[in-house]
């Protein structure tokens, strides 16, 4: 059974699988790792969701404010051991209510061409395909998303 546990930033579980995550974009991303990375800090986040599986935590999501009524998605990571079991929707969804709880409207984030499993997840979660936003404007490899409550 999958728990969903809301935390804050400087959970050690949450920053453990931010570890792993990291480790897994620096393969994914290469060279544009580094980019990405400035942008991906584990600070200034609204909230942070952790999933459990029999008390393991095998996967996280974050938001923080990005602007007015609109909450910005960020460090969506299972593990790959957990995978295809649909854990990622079960915290992208949490940290939907959780956003709409303090008002936010909208849903905004980015992924990346390299990661087509996200893209994928968050199609069937209701998230459209958007012009790339702020500091990914211009950048061939992000894909921006936007879902509006």
């Amino acid at each position: 059974m999958i728990d969903i546990v809301r935390t804050v930033e400087d959970n050690a579980d949450f920053l453990s699988l931010v570890e792993l995550l990291d480790a897994e974009l620096r393969i994914r991303d290469g060279e544009e790792h580094g980019f990405y990375a400035q942008f991906n800090k584990p600070v200034g986040l609204g909230g942070v969701v952790i999933a459990f599986d029999v008390g393991e935590p095998v996967g996280c999501g974050a938001f923080k404010r990005y602007e007015e009524g609109v909450a910005e998605i960020k460090r969506m990571y299972i593990k790959p051991e957990s995978r295809g079991r649909r854990i990622a929707a079960l915290v992208l969804r949490e940290l939907e209510s959780w956003a709409a709880e303090l008002g936010f409207t909208k849903c905004i984030l980015e992924t990346g061409h390299k990661q087509p499993e996200a893209i994928a997840l968050y199609k069937r979660e209701g998230y459209s395909v958007i012009p790339n936003y702020g500091q990914y404007a211009g950048v061939d490899n992000s894909v921006c998303m936007r879902k509006t409550f």
